[in-house]
């Protein structure tokens, strides 16, 4: 079940975000994580991508 999917810190480093961005956009909605491994929470790295992505054209939008 947890192949291919990524807790929030390898997930950050691969976009160049902190572990508190994703924990972020996972309370803001742009994340939702997929599963579970223990307390911590699994992501696939398209959605990250997504979110990063998502994030900075609405950053981008409000300047």
């Amino acid at each position: 079940m947890t192949a291919g999917l990524l807790t929030a810190e390898p997930a950050a480093q691969e976009v160049g975000v902190s572990t508190a961005t994703v924990r972020k956009w996972v309370q803001q909605g742009h994340l939702r994580a997929v599963g579970k491994r223990g307390r911590a929470q699994l992501f696939r790295l398209e959605d990250i991508f997504a979110a990063e992505r998502n994030t900075r054209r609405a950053h981008e939008r409000t300047r």
